[in-house]
């Protein structure tokens, strides 16, 4: 069995999860997620905790156990804490501006580009180059921030683009005659 899908999963107080045979429900503050799961690791309650159990000693039954474990242990984070990703403009005339569920981009093209959020995720923009994203699946916030991302991502010899906070982007060194 995979090391990670040894641990167990601690479920606080206020979280309710529901087993079944062929998915995970988990219940909490900041709503409810499932998870189908296959039927090479079945989750067992044990008190307070949560284990992944292998049906069968094959090596995806082994790789499922930890896959399964961490998503598991997402989705009882995302119901109580949740998660949040952050984005940042860089460049000359590039600005974010939330509106309800869509984010509006002006990102050098000549039309603004307006991405539509997806239930579940909110979007806030602190300033005019920061955008946070906010939600409980870690997947979906994750996937919105990529695909925000992907609207003009780093450029390799400024740097201009849409970029995690926190990222590093190498740049090139210019063609010289």
């Amino acid at each position: 069995m995979s090391r990670i899908g040894k641990y167990p999963i601690a479920v606080p107080k206020g979280v309710e999860v529901t087993l079944s045979a062929e998915q995970v429900a988990v219940k909490g503050p900041l709503g409810i997620l499932t998870q189908r799961l296959n039927g090479d690791v079945k989750i067992e309650r044990d008190g307070d905790n949560l284990l992944c159990v292998v049906n069968n000693d094959s090596i995806r039954a082994n790789a499922m156990s930890g896959t399964v474990r961490a998503l598991v242990a997402n989705m009882v984070e995302g119901v109580t804490k949740g998660f949040e990703r952050k984005l940042t403009l860089v460049g000359v005339g590039y600005r974010a501006q939330a509106q309800g569920d869509k984010l509006n981009l002006a990102l050098g093209f000549s039309h603004p580009v307006v991405h539509q959020m997806p239930k579940g995720v909110k979007v806030e923009t602190p300033s005019q180059t920061e955008i946070i994203l906010r939600g409980n699946d870690k997947q979906q916030v994750g996937q919105v921030a990529a695909e925000v991302r992907a609207y003009r991502s780093p450029e390799p010899y400024k740097g201009k683009g849409v970029r995690y906070t926190g990222e590093k982007v190498v740049l090139k060194e210019t063609k010289k005659k």
